[in-house]
């Protein structure tokens, strides 16, 4: 049972929507369309720093993340990496999945020149927010988001 980590195809995106869908939050707002999301895709694809990159096991996606290569001024110009959508299959939780998908996510970073990782996580994800301090983060902003 290998775990590889590859970027994501258009083939791949009904199974990275039903990994973001399965949870309290995903199943109330991943709700769009099909082809909804294939157009998020390709725009995704067309930025050339924002990628989704899967978790693949036995020929199954597992595992996902998104992550952008962002430049920025502040820190002295540090390039930073943003990940979202990080979620592992519920049948594969507690396996030590989620920490291989943010080392990858890490790993990339570094490739790509990123000197910080950053990230947002909703209030109510206790879980994330322990796991997320186990591997060294610290939740030092507040975020705030506003629909538009």
């Amino acid at each position: 049972m290998t775990l590889r980590f590859r970027a994501a195809t258009r083939a791949d995106i009904a199974a990275v929507v039903a990994l973001l869908a399965d949870d309290m939050l995903g199943a109330g707002r991943e709700t769009g369309t099909a082809d909804h999301y294939l157009a998020a895709f390709d725009a995704m694809q067309q930025e050339g720093n924002n990628h989704l990159i899967v978790a693949e096991q036995d020929g199954d996606i597992i595992g996902c993340y998104q992550i952008s290569f962002i430049a920025g001024l502040s820190l002295s110009g540090a390039r930073r990496a943003q990940i979202e959508g990080v979620r592992v299959h519920g049948d594969h939780r507690g396996q030590g999945i989620g920490e291989a998908l943010i080392r990858d996510a890490e790993a990339r970073a570094r490739d790509h020149g990123c000197t910080l990782m950053q990230f947002t996580t909703n209030k109510s994800r206790g879980d994330a927010h322990r796991f997320y301090n186990r591997l060294g983060f610290t939740p030092s902003h507040i975020g705030y988001k506003k629909p538009l």
